[in-house]
C-alpha cells in the first residue's frame, strides 16, 4: 500500500513543478503591498500546464555578516548567512519569515529572490580581528544553505571558508547540497586542526518524498555519498533527520539513521516539524495539492504534537513536539542512537588557535 502512495504521488495535479511553496504570500511588515493574481496560474494548473518562475539574484551590502543566535535549544551560538533566501525550496523552511524583514514574501519570493551578501567574506574577516573577538564556532548557515545553487556562481562560501582557514578559526557548516565536495581540499585543510564539522541534512529516502518536500536540492543517494566521501576524508559528519512530518516520513526514522550510520556519519540530530509564521498557510497549500489523500490527516498529527496548533514557540518544546506521536518519534530515535552510533559523536572544535593567527604575526615565521 504505502509503494502505491508514493507512485500515485510521483505526479501530482495542481503542483508547480521545481517549486515549493504554490503561492506568494503578503509580507507581514508591509501596510500596503502586492500579491500578483493568481488567475491565470490558476487556470494552468486546471489546464495542466506549466508557469515558470524564474530565480533572480540580489545584490546587498549588511554592515555585519555574523550573527550571535540567543535561542538556546538551537545548537549554535553564533551563525552566518552568506546568502538570504534559498532556491532549495522546501516547502517546511522555517527560514521563509526571515525574507520579510528584507521586504520580501516568504512564499514564491523566498525560492526566487536570492539576496547575495558580496562582501561577506570581508565582513567575516573584520570579525574575526576584532581585538576582543574570543574564538568560538561560527556555523555556515543558521538560516539559508550556504550551498544552494547560486554558490555555484558566487563562490561565497568557498571564500568565506578560506577567511576561517587563514585564521584558524572553527567553522561549523549545514547543508543539503553535495557541493560541499567541491571544497574538501579547504575542508581537509581545516580538519588538520580541528576547525570544521559538517552536518548532512536527510530528511527521506523516499525519491518522491524528497522530490516535493525539496524540490531543488541533491537527491538522497548523492546525500550520502557526500556522507560517505567527507567521512573518508577523516571529516566529521552528523547527519541532521529534520524535519520529521508525522505522517510523511516520521515511519523512516530508523532506515534514515541505519543509512546515515552506514555512509559514516558519527552521529545524528532530529527534531519534529512546527509551522511557525506564514509556514502554516504555505505548508497547508501545498500539501493540498501535493497529497490531498492524505492531507488533513498529516495537518491533524503536526497539531497533536503541538497542542493542538501547527507550531509551538516554547523553547525546549517547539523543536520536539509532545503527545504521543511525538513521543513515538523520540523513542525511535532514541533505539537508533543506541543500535547504530553507540557512543560515537562529533568531537569538539578547536578554539585554541584563533589567538594566535588574528594578528598575523605567525606569518612572520
Amino acid at each position: 500500500m504505502e509503494i502505491f502512495l508514493f507512485l500515485f504521488m510521483s505526479k501530482p495535479s495542481g503542483i508547480t513543478k521545481g517549486r515549493g511553496a504554490q503561492q506568494e504570500v503578503p509580507n507581514r511588515f508591509e501596510k500596503f503591498t502586492h500579491v500578483p493574481r493568481t488567475d491565470f496560474q490558476e487556470f494552468c494548473h486546471r489546464e495542466g500546464e506549466e508557469t515558470k518562475v524564474r530565480t533572480q539574484y540580489l545584490n546587498v551590502f549588511p554592515k555585519t555578516v555574523v550573527n550571535r543566535v540567543d535561542s538556546p535549544d538551537v545548537g549554535m551560538a553564533y551563525s552566518m548567512n552568506p546568502y538570504q533566501g534559498c532556491e532549495h525550496g522546501c516547502v517546511y523552511c522555517y527560514a521563509r519569515n526571515t525574507h520579510e524583514y528584507w521586504g520580501f514574501g516568504p512564499g514564491i519570493d523566498f525560492e526566487s529572490r536570492i539576496l547575495i551578501k558580496a562582501n561577506a567574506p570581508s565582513l567575516l574577516e573584520a570579525h574575526l580581528r576584532k581585538p576582543a573577538w574570543r574564538a568560538e564556532t561560527i556555523v555556515l548557515s543558521g538560516n539559508t544553505d550556504c550551498y544552494q545553487p547560486a554558490e555555484q556562481k558566487f563562490r561565497l562560501t568557498r571564500a568565506c571558508l578560506e577567511v576561517f582557514l587563514r585564521y584558524r578559526h572553527p567553522v561549523g557548516i549545514i547543508t543539503k547540497n553535495a557541493l560541499v565536495l567541491r571544497d574538501l581540499d579547504i575542508l581537509s585543510a581545516l580538519n588538520e586542526d580541528r576547525l570544521v564539522g559538517v552536518h548532512i541534512s536527510v530528511t527521506s529516502l523516499e525519491r518522491n518524498t524528497r522530490r516535493l518536500l525539496e524540490p531543488r536540492t541533491a537527491t538522497t543517494a548523492q546525500r550520502l555519498k557526500t556522507i560517505e566521501k567527507l567521512s573518508r576524508a577523516g571529516i566529521p559528519v552528523n547527519a541532521m533527520l529534520a524535519p520529521i512530518i508525522p505522517g510523511i516520513n516520521s515511519h523512516e526514522v530508523m532506515q534514515l539513521a541505519k543509512s546515515v550510520s552506514e555512509a559514516g556519519a558519527r552521529s545524528f540530530g532530529l527534531s519534529v516539524v512546527r509551522l511557525n509564521g506564514a509556514i502554516g498557510q504555505i505548508f497547508t497549500t501545498w500539501i493540498e495539492r501535493a497529497m490531498p489523500d492524505r492531507a488533513e490527516k498529516v495537518l491533524q498529527q503536526i497539531r497533536s504534537c503541538h497542542g493542538g496548533s501547527l507550531n509551538d514557540s516554547r523553547f525546549g518544546l517547539r523543536n520536539r513536539g509532545e503527545g504521543p506521536i511525538a513521543d513515538q518519534i523520540h523513542r525511535m530515535a532514541k533505539v537508533a542512537r543506541r543500535k547504530y552510533f553507540g557512543d560515537s559523536a562529533l568531537p569538539e572544535l578547536n578554539k585554541s588557535l584563533h589567538a594566535e593567527y588574528k594578528t598575523g604575526q605567525l606569518r612572520l615565521f
